[in-house]
């Protein structure tokens, strides 16, 4: 983990990922994180409320082999701007194709030996090429559909313990996850994983943190408050209160349900946050918020723009959370419904 709550304490630092079967002898001023896979990814958010100094500590993040750390090339950023992309898995037998090519180049872990035994079974399996028979493409087609549905349920209707927030409220913790080795007291997080995989692509510690004012609390909210699915096709209030238990900033975020991408509207932007410099405050401090086709007369800084057709979900992220948070003292709105 890298940041404040890294072992650089978000000063910066150098670090240095060591892949499965490798070692290294003398580590220098790197921090040696050893990963379990050969494909690797990283994530990180500049939080400085400044975009020029924000900018900067972009640019001075570098990526390079260990053996060009003496004279390292530069590093290249791509931006998916403006470039057609998806991040949803493929709905089609491409999705068992991509994920036998996957498991070709990477080591097996012990917690996953049952689910590589079940893909045996299905033809996917290492050092063997996926050739499926009529018989078993039909269980793979139809398996796409069904496996979603099952995904769908486990993620966006969580029975896990301890994940509603407030008994009161439709907001649940969104990271069900213990630890990043999603390993709870006696059995690995099996369906905890697949909840929080299913609607996003990494995970960090500071991400579910514990430790007031430092890293961020997710809360997910799936319905409305009378517990119906979120739909694009009607409005929508939320209410925060005033004082909200975030040191830095908190943001209200609207992902699609289909995609769990940022909604694609027309409106161009998938937040509100107290960043926004055009958000309109109460007088006690609350802040309203909109969500539906078009905007609320007046309101349209507070508003975000959903989708007919489409149902949604939203994040409220808090960078920083602070103790009213953590002894739940502070207590979120319900998304309502306008009648």
């Amino acid at each position: 983990m890298i940041g404040e709550m890294g072992p650089d304490a978000g000063n910066g630092g150098k670090t240095l990922v060591v892949g499965p079967g490798q070692s290294v002898d003398d580590t220098g001023e790197y921090t040696v994180v050893h990963s379990p896979m050969m494909h690797i990814m990283f994530g990180f958010r500049t939080l400085d409320p400044d975009p020029v100094r924000s900018g900067a500590l972009v640019d001075a993040v570098r990526v390079f082999p260990h053996r060009e750390r003496a004279n390292p090339t530069p590093t290249r950023l791509v931006s998916p701007d403006g470039k057609p992309w998806t991040g949803i898995q493929p709905r089609d037998l491409k999705y068992w194709e991509l994920l036998h090519a996957i498991l070709q180049d990477e080591p097996v872990e012990e917690r996953d030996r049952f689910p590589m035994a079940w893909l045996r079974q299905l033809g996917i399996e290492k050092g063997k090429p996926f050739a499926p028979d009529e018989r078993v493409r039909k269980i793979l087609e139809r398996a796409i559909d069904v496996g979603e549905v099952f995904a769908q349920a486990n993620a966006f209707v969580k029975r896990f313990p301890g994940s509603r927030y407030w008994p009161d409220r439709q907001w649940d913790l969104a990271i069900v996850l213990d630890n990043s080795a999603q390993r709870g007291d006696g059995y690995d997080e099996f369906f905890e994983r697949a909840s929080w995989f299913y609607e996003a692509v990494s995970f960090s510690e500071a991400m579910k943190s514990t430790t007031p004012g430092v890293g961020q609390a997710y809360l997910g909210s799936y319905s409305d408050a009378d517990g119906q699915w979120l739909d694009g096709g009607q409005n929508y209030t939320l209410r925060v209160p005033a004082d909200v238990p975030a040191k830095l900033f908190w943001s209200a975020t609207v992902y699609t349900v289909d995609t769990r991408c940022l909604i694609d509207n027309e409106q161009g932007r998938g937040d509100r946050g107290s960043r926004a410099p055009d958000l309109v405050f109460n007088d006690d401090g609350s802040v309203d918020l909109y969500y539906g086709p078009s905007a609320p007369s007046g309101k349209e800084s507070n508003w975000v723009q959903t989708i007919p057709g489409q149902h949604w979900f939203s994040y409220f992220r808090l960078y920083g959370p602070l103790e009213p948070y953590f002894d739940r003292s502070w207590k979120l709105g319900d998304i309502t419904m306008v009648r």
